[in-house]
């Protein structure tokens, strides 16, 4: 089994970015590129070759949905899995993100405390 180690965290907002980064890095020991757009994640996702991607869903312009299905489209990401984070985690949005693709959701705001744990169980149940 592969391990967790590089993530690709794609947020616009300056202030979760930093606590998401912090959370990660320090607490998760966890390698992270932080883009702040869905133009910057499919720029940079290739070389960076991420383990994991972190997606915000509400951003201007490429939105996480769409930022999701341009990183698909790229030969180096077709089976990298994504995580969507939102403040919108009502069921049916949650199945719509799990529909595209997603390996989970996790809600906003989160734990800084808990993210790098939450992100690693996720990781484990889809490489059981």
């Amino acid at each position: 089994m592969s391990t967790l180690q590089r993530i690709l965290y794609v947020e616009d907002e300056p202030d979760i970015q930093a606590v998401a980064r912090i959370a990660l890095e320090m607490v998760g020991g966890f390698q992270v590129r932080v883009c702040s757009s869905g133009e910057q994640a499919v720029r940079e996702a290739q070389a960076f070759a991420p383990d994991l991607v972190l997606l915000d869903v509400m951003m201007p312009g490429m939105d996480g949905p769409g930022t999701f299905k341009a990183l698909r489209a790229l030969p180096a990401l077709t089976r990298v899995p994504v995580i969507f984070m939102t403040a919108k985690v009502q069921p049916q949005e949650v199945q719509h993100y799990k529909a595209l693709g997603a390996l989970d959701v996790i809600p906003k705001p989160f734990d800084p405390m808990a993210l790098a744990a939450q992100v690693r169980s996720l990781w484990r149940d889809q490489h059981e």
